[in-house]
This record gives C-alpha cells, sequence and structure tokens, in this order.
C-alpha cells in the first residue's frame, strides 16, 4: 500500500470511528477486495514505525511540572477465555494555554492492563509536580508515596454530584452550592488566557471569599443532614478533597477542572462504541499510539492523514 492509503486508513479507524471490518465493505464495494486481517496489520506496521514518537512525546510531557492525568476502559478481546478483558487507557495531558503557557498542548495515551495504583505509579514515576486528577483514589496512593507529586483536584467532578441531585427535583442545598461553584467559573471565564500570577491575584481577590462562603455552607449542612442521605455523600465527597480543590488559589497554573483530558477521552469513548473491542493486548497498544498522534493533530489543527503520510514517507 501507499503511505496515503495506510495514513487513510488510520484517520479512518481512529479519527472518524470507522471499524476495519466496515473499511473493507466500503473498499469492496468499488472493487477493491481487501480482508480486514491485511488493514490490522498496516495498522500494526504503521504503529510500530510511530512508536517512537510517541515515545518522545510521553517523556516530553512526564518532564512538565504540570499534567493532566485521567483513565477509561478499553475492553480487550482476550481469546482464552472466549471473552473480552477490561484494559485501560492511561492519559496525561498538558494544556497550558489557559494561563499563556509556552509549552504546546498535547495528550499521550498509554494502554496498561488494569486501572490500580500500580499502573498509576509507574507511568508517572518519572513526573514532578501538580498532577490535576478527578477523586479516584489510586492518584492519592501515588501522592502519599512521592513528596514530589502535588493533588490538584476538578471542581467539575465535585459539581457534577449536585447537578444530579438537582435535576431530580427541588434540591435547594444543591442548588445553593452549584451557585456558589457558577460564581467560580464566572472568574475563571474573565482570567483565561491571562499569565499565571494576575489569575492568582484574581482568585485571592474574588474567588477566595466564595471558597470560604461554600465551606462555612457545606460544614453547616453535613450537621444537619442524615448521615446516609445522598446530598450528605455529595458533601462529603467535597470535603475530603478540600485541599486538592482549592489548591488552584494558590497557583495561577492550576485550572479549576480536568475537562482537556476529560475531552480527550471522547474519541476512546466512540471508538470504543464503534469498534467493540481491541483483538489484543498489542492492539490495544497501537490504538493507544496511533490515537496519541491524531488527537495531538487534532489540538494544533493539522490534518492528520496529510501529517501520518508524511511521517510514514519519511
Amino acid at each position: 500500500p501507499t503511505e496515503r492509503l495506510v495514513a487513510q486508513v488510520l484517520v479512518n479507524k481512529y479519527a472518524d470511528h470507522v471499524p476495519l471490518y466496515r473499511q473493507a465493505q466500503g473498499m469492496a464495494r468499488q472493487g477493491v477486495q481487501l480482508d480486514r486481517s491485511t488493514l490490522a496489520f498496516w495498522t500494526g506496521y504503521a504503529a510500530a514505525e510511530l512508536k517512537p514518537i510517541w515515545t518522545h512525546m510521553r517523556q516530553s510531557l512526564l518532564s512538565a511540572d504540570k499534567l493532566f492525568v485521567d483513565e477509561t476502559r478499553a475492553p480487550v478481546l482476550d481469546p482464552g477465555r472466549g471473552r473480552t478483558k477490561s484494559g485501560y487507557f492511561w492519559a496525561i495531558a498538558r494544556d497550558d494555554r489557559g494561563w499563556a503557557g509556552s509549552d504546546p498542548p498535547a495528550v499521550v495515551y498509554t494502554y496498561a492492563p488494569g486501572r490500580g495504583a500500580d499502573h498509576a505509579i509507574a507511568l508517572l514515576k518519572d513526573f514532578r509536580g501538580v498532577l490535576q486528577t478527578d477523586g479516584y483514589g489510586a492518584y492519592k496512593t501515588l501522592a502519599v508515596q512521592r513528596d514530589d507529586i502535588v493533588l490538584a483536584h476538578c471542581w467539575s467532578h465535585a459539581r457534577r454530584k449536585f447537578f444530579d441531585l438537582a435535576k431530580g427535583g427541588s434540591a435547594p442545598i444543591a442548588e445553593a452550592v452549584m451557585a456558589r461553584i457558577g460564581k467560580l467559573y464566572a472568574v475563571e471565564a474573565e482570567i483565561r488566557g491571562r499569565s499565571a500570577p494576575p489569575r492568582q491575584a484574581e482568585r485571592q481577590r474574588i474567588s477566595a471569599p466564595v471558597i470560604e462562603d461554600l465551606k462555612t455552607f457545606l460544614d453547616e449542612q453535613i450537621r444537619r443532614l442524615p448521615g446516609g442521605s445522598v446530598t450528605a455523600e455529595a458533601i462529603r465527597y467535597v470535603q475530603s478533597r478540600w485541599d486538592g480543590l482549592t489548591r488552584f488559589l494558590d497557583d495561577g497554573r492550576i485550572e479549576l477542572d480536568t475537562n482537556p483530558v476529560e475531552r480527550a477521552m471522547r474519541p476512546i469513548a466512540l471508538n470504543r462504541k464503534n469498534a467493540l473491542f481491541a483483538g489484543s493486548d498489542e492492539g490495544a497498544e497501537h490504538w493507544a499510539i496511533l490515537a496519541t498522534l491524531i488527537e495531538c493533530c487534532k489540538l494544533h489543527g493539522a490534518n492528520p492523514a496529510a501529517y501520518l503520510e508524511d511521517v510514514l514517507t519519511k
């Protein structure tokens, strides 16, 4: 095959989420008979040729002093048992545009056969700095073991719990919490794109009093609520992660949420929905490599088909 054809197969699969068997069907309609296994071989060969770039990108991101991280399920065929097993994609992302940082945005996916803290520890062994995450306990385990990693948490995840309560009907406590979180986001909309010091200054001036008011409100409500109520559970989620949630007040580089890496997980979910599973652990590793390069092209407004053709040719 030409590099252009291989690049198009990769983009069809990992950017437009068209499984290889559907691509083979489309080619057959044009009189080109290609077995799905042939397309799979091309995909694997291309991933092997592109892997050094992926390795370099991953090391580049791990040398940053602030990263977002998240993980999502990646079903993998388990032939010995005749069914799929749950692998996971771990994504590390850098996006400093919110505070006018000079490093380019990027995301790198790494496949691992599980979701335990050991995989987070292995992935981030060379990283030192601020790690912005959701509330998953594996990252807390990592931070406890390492004094050179500081956790910042995500207000979007905290808000979601109260949003779910409010959409179910009358929920005055949840609505009051969301109103206060909304004020924090209003400040962020105003300061986005400024450098870190003025962002921190505005947060201290406007957001810090909102945070203090929210803390007082939550402390008052938790004393009144039954311990087993869903509202009390949502409040405890916030209180147990308070240090990480409020760290943004003292560091203008920290965002209010992990949305940059959350957005990077959507293409993985779409591919998972359409292709159902990877054929093997090796196939999942190829998926991680190719999805990394394609998503980084999209982050920079580059045409992934033209980029992959160029690199494979060279």
